[in-house]
């Protein structure tokens, strides 16, 4: 009698042995995640492709990865009731509505995205069926999401598709494919797999201006001389006290003991406690101590500061900025793993997702969370796949219903980097290229400006221009609809840039603030940096104090921002900004004018204004 041999199977199987029998076997003999694949009989039959994405420019081909690099694979169930969850986040975020920052919790906010349950177990069912056993596998709270750590091999199996390893031009790698495939009867219940091919990198918002000795730029120059903008701002270097003087946060000081500022970092960006307490001790010295209490978590073995750590300049800039303006508040650094570059011919376990889906998931796991969170990193929006794209997005939502303002940088090159603004779509259109997660309609999204009165940020030395435009993923939300700020605005055009841009898509960004020349501690010397970077902390410290002038008075937090800025009164705390332009893609891009405008969105905040609308100014 003929026999047949399945690897992940460690004994023979007679010829007519039933698939049920196979697959107890199968299921038996699974003993780690690196066990080779035995898909059930004529499984590939039934599968179509679920999604297909070209590689973005900058990335090349090296080759087949190792087949025994772990992939840890994030698999997103849909949410069929994401209408529903939009919903409650718009009725929560509009200050006309009854429900106004009656924010949920993590169960009610669970009991929105969870899958339903004949969706989950064809899943499931679909994992047995392909050898991965129960206890491989990890559900998110909701279980919207399982994730697996599978060798190259059984993922390719698994998805019917083949993985390469990608270079970038500036030298990391990843390991994507560019189409994948699922059984068809899960097409409808399965939204993304990741990392399949998506090629976000999250590259920080920031330029390196100068690096000075301390006798070339001396500190003191920066240390304020009264209380005034002229006595205190040098703008060759921004200080902690000017951004206090200008956006009105000098003579106030955090109160609720509860209120909470956090920022993200990723690709091995750290924050020193040494550096944060040189830079205090020269521009804020009654807030030394809250160098060595801010503190740090690290989500999937990121890195954090244990006093051997190497400084990372984004880090630093998040830390430094933000403790200089909202001491003594709790301030939160999150720091996920999975920076490249690694090595992919190692067997070794390598996280090659996306970092945002793995710092959301720990994040939104939490019960209590910052009222503030600033990110400063982005990419452009065409190198994430679409479907990837709006679950993440859906996830910053997530923040928004349980009451965090989510604050993004707008990017560093206008409308995009002259000579590479072209489609990703075989096409080669010469079109602007949108950022991501700017793009997103539940963050907000930051400008720069520079200068005083100031103007759109830009140094054309350095290549930097604040980042704006439209998404191509994202249609315009109905807050932005429903102000008419943006089509007024596209209609000042008169037609200039037809076609380089999606005229019905969700435009940033939102507000701005200072994003140029920020004075920053890295490795004991002080540096000057650019880009919206800087400007995103800045905004978020600003709502911070907000949140807690709000909470020290019993009230809420302000949550997601976006429906109190555009339909409510929050766009009359900020000041217009009219000068300057987003340049890039060999165009002038889109010039500030008065009102909002897709270079500054509604301007740089008003602490005082903003406490006056909400009805706290006698808490200043």
């Amino acid at each position: 009698m003929p026999i047949l041999h399945y690897d992940a199977i460690r004994e023979p199987i007679a010829a007519g042995t039933s698939v049920t029998r196979i697959l107890e076997l199968q299921n038996e003999s699974v003993q780690t995640v690196s066990a080779s694949p035995v898909p059930p009989l004529n499984s590939r039959s039934t599968y179509a492709v679920k999604e297909t994405h070209f590689v973005p420019r900058g990335w090349s081909d090296a080759g087949k990865p190792h087949p025994n690099h772990l992939v840890d694979l994030k698999i997103g169930l849909k949410n069929k009731r994401f209408a529903d969850l939009e919903r409650h986040l718009y009725e929560i975020s509009l200050p006309t509505h009854h429900r106004y920052r009656q924010h949920l919790s993590r169960e009610q906010v669970d009991d929105l995205i969870r899958p339903d349950d004949d969706a989950s177990a064809l899943v499931d069912k679909w994992l047995q069926d392909n050898g991965i056993a129960g206890s491989q596998r990890k559900y998110s709270s909701a279980r919207d999401w399982v994730s697996v750590t599978l060798p190259v091999s059984q993922v390719e199996e698994l998805l019917d598709t083949e993985y390469a390893t990608y270079i970038h031009e500036d030298g990391s790698s990843l390991v994507r494919t560019t189409k994948w495939s699922l059984p068809q009867h899960l097409h409808e219940h399965i939204s993304t797999v990741q990392p399949t091919t998506s090629f976000l990198r999250a590259s920080p918002k920031l330029k390196t201006v100068m690096e000075s000795p301390a006798q070339d730029l001396n500190i003191d120059d920066y240390v304020p001389n009264g209380t005034s903008i002229p006595g205190t701002c040098n703008f060759s270097g921004m200080s902690p006290a000017c951004l206090r003087l200008l956006y009105g946060t000098y003579n106030y000081t955090s109160q609720s003991p509860t209120s909470h500022i956090a920022f993200a970092n990723f690709l091995g960006e750290v924050p020193t406690r040494a550096d944060a307490t040189a830079w205090l001790q020269r521009l804020r010295p009654e807030a030394v101590s809250a160098a060595q209490t801010f503190e740090q978590i690290s989500i999937n073995n990121g890195p954090i500061d244990d006093g051997n750590a190497t400084a990372g300049s984004e880090g630093n800039l998040d830390l430094q900025t933000i403790i200089g303006q909202t001491y003594p508040m709790k301030i939160t650094s999150y720091s996920t793993g999975g920076s490249p570059p690694f090595q992919p011919d190692l067997a070794t376990p390598t996280n090659t997702n996306e970092p945002y889906l793995d710092w959301l998931d720990s994040l939104l796991s939490q019960e209590d969370l910052p009222q503030t969170i600033s990110v400063s990193y982005g990419d452009s929006e065409q190198s994430v796949e679409q479907s990837f794209a709006e679950l993440a997005c859906q996830r910053f939502g997530q923040l928004g219903l349980r009451g965090v303002s989510v604050l993004f940088s707008s990017g560093d090159f206008g409308v995009g980097t002259d000579g590479t603004c072209l489609s990703n779509d075989g096409k080669n259109t010469t079109k602007f290229l949108p950022a991501f997660p700017a793009s997103c309609p539940y963050v907000t999204a930051v400008g720069g400006t520079r200068d005083y009165p100031e103007v759109v940020a830009y140094d054309p030395a350095n290549g930097y221009v604040s980042g704006s435009g439209f998404s191509n993923y994202f249609a315009q939300p109905t807050y932005q609809k429903e102000s008419g700020v943006v089509d007024k605005y596209i209609e000042t055009l008169d037609g200039l840039h037809d076609g380089l841009y999606n005229k019905s898509g969700r435009a940033y960004p939102d507000v701005a603030a200072q994003g140029y020349r920020y004075l920053i501690m890295v490795d004991g010397i002080i540096v000057t940096l650019d880009g919206t970077s800087a400007s995103s902390p800045t905004v978020a410290s600003v709502i911070a104090l907000v949140n807690d002038a709000l909470m020290a008075a019993g009230q809420s937090p302000l949550g997601f921002l976006n429906p109190w800025l555009y339909t409510g009164a929050g766009a009359q705390a900020f000041k217009d900004i009219t000068n300057g332009s987003s340049s890039g893609c060999g165009t002038t891009g889109f010039a500030a004018k008065e009102g909002w405008d897709l270079a500054s969105g509604f301007g740089t905040p008003l602490f005082p204004d903003m406490l006056d609308i909400l009805g706290l100014s006698e808490k200043a």
